[in-house]
């Protein structure tokens, strides 16, 4: 556990590893890690959104509405957890919700904003293999030794592939990233507290430069560890 809060936002498109690095982080400095897609698909499992057609949207790679996640996070940091941090994956997806965000976060400390970069290429390969458990719903990743597994490591439950996963989906996710989500790394670029980070490499790296990024000594408000490859096509 570390000696300050941590209030932070993992950035990436889908594939690059944010809900890995969210878990890992959330361990390390106790604080929780809040996913808007796990909650909202928890929600629309137990038919809360079913007159919202979000399900559908989940379902096809597009974003739900920025009103219906504001007021989910809105709720979330309501709870006792957040009151010493949090790690947030999957919000903000729109400048709209970045706003929001600034907006919940007065009077708390500063926020620490990482962008994970993969290739393009890369993220369809990652994407394609992706499975989920159907009985606690931890991810299978798509490192060798997970890829070549056919049941979940945690609870050896059967694994799954998500509806939106589906490669027409996938190719559909990425672009809804490049034209809505993309443009958050210019409206926190210039802050300090931002880094990117190369998610082009193994989960025990990323949780490496994460470390060095987010250290209370830390004043990281540059691209590090990010090469052109990253950032290829």
């Amino acid at each position: 556990m570390m000696a300050v809060n941590l209030h932070c936002v993992i950035l990436g498109p889908p594939g690059a590893g944010k809900g890995t690095q969210a878990e890992r982080l959330a361990v390390q400095w106790s604080v929780p890690k809040i996913s808007t897609g796990d909650i909202l698909r928890l929600a629309v499992a137990d038919g809360f959104y079913s007159d919202w057609s979000v399900a559908s949207k989940l379902n096809t790679g597009k974003l739900v509405s920025d009103e219906i996640v504001i007021e989910i996070i809105r709720k979330r940091f309501e709870d006792e957890d957040t009151q010493t941090g949090f790690v947030l994956d999957g919000f903000p997806r729109t400048i709209v919700q970045a706003e929001a965000l600034d907006k919940l976060m007065a009077g708390l400390d500063s926020l620490k904003v990482v962008n994970l970069v993969v290739p393009h290429d890369e993220l369809l390969r990652r994407l394609s293999y992706r499975r989920i458990c159907g009985v606690c719903g931890a991810l299978r990743g798509w490192e060798k030794e997970e890829i070549e597994k056919d049941s979940c490591l945690r609870c050896g439950g059967d694994l799954i592939r998500r509806k939106d996963d589906l490669q027409p989906v996938i190719i559909e996710r990425l672009k809804v990233y490049e034209k809505r989500t993309q443009p958050l790394v210019d409206y926190y670029s210039g802050r300090t507290g931002f880094c990117e980070i190369s998610g082009h490499q193994g989960a025990d790296e990323v949780a490496e430069a994460l470390e060095a990024a987010l250290s209370p000594s830390s004043e990281v408000s540059t691209t590090a560890e990010v090469s052109e490859e990253d950032y290829s096509r």
